[in-house]
């Protein structure tokens, strides 16, 4: 007969933080499913399989919930691009690299549950004040992590700031055309000429 092994019984942080996580795991899968009207406290709960308690004791709105499943979901993502970026093997184009990864985020579910959320903003004032506040610290992580990952080789090449923002309106740009078009080719064209343009204008220098 084999020895029992005793795991180590988690602490109150862990299993909260677990709580957590599953909530907003469950918000970022019934937000695609169901959109943001559609969008309920009490289906998210039982999707995770928690309590209503449980859901109102570590979120107790709605628009707290979305808002910071979205974030979350975001953060972990930005972590997993830097990882992929940063050990890229030698030999590997780093702008058609990272770009490469950014679609794969991009035209995840990250990018449509945010879409949802900006379009409900669209009419609901209190949603878009939250929605634009997010938006700021996400755009301030995006601008930190380009600048963290790659160096402008002239040192002042005018489209060096702007290029984080135009890419991912590009991206972006094209997750949205993915709804509606039927031609399976626009994506891999438009990345290429993306490609193409960053190394035109050498923004992607070695940090």
């Amino acid at each position: 007969m084999g020895v029992a092994v005793l795991r180590p019984r988690r602490t109150q942080a862990e299993r909260s933080a677990a709580t957590r996580t599953r909530l907003l795991d469950a918000t970022i899968e019934t937000l695609l499913d169901h959109g943001y009207a559609g969008t309920t406290t009490t289906g998210i709960a039982r999707r995770a399989g928690l309590s209503r308690g449980a859901q109102l004791h570590h979120f107790p709105t709605k628009m707290e919930l979305v808002l910071t499943a979205v974030e979350h979901l975001s953060e972990r993502r930005r972590d997993e691009f830097v990882q992929a970026v940063a050990t890229l093997p030698e030999g590997i184009d780093r702008a058609d690299a990272a770009i490469d990864q950014l679609w794969r985020i991009i035209s995840g579910p990250t990018f449509y549950a945010w879409l949802e959320l900006c379009v409900a903003a669209r009419t609901d004032p209190e949603l878009r004040t939250s929605v634009i506040q997010v938006y700021a610290r996400l755009h301030e992580t995006i601008q930190r992590t380009f600048r963290e990952l790659f160096s402008d080789p002239t040192g002042a090449h005018p489209f060096f700031d702007l290029a984080p923002t135009f890419v991912f309106a590009v991206l972006e740009g094209l997750a949205v055309s993915r709804l509606v078009s039927r031609d399976p080719s626009d994506a891999p064209r438009v990345l290429e000429a993306l490609k193409m343009l960053a190394r035109l204008t050498s923004v992607a220098g070695a940090p």
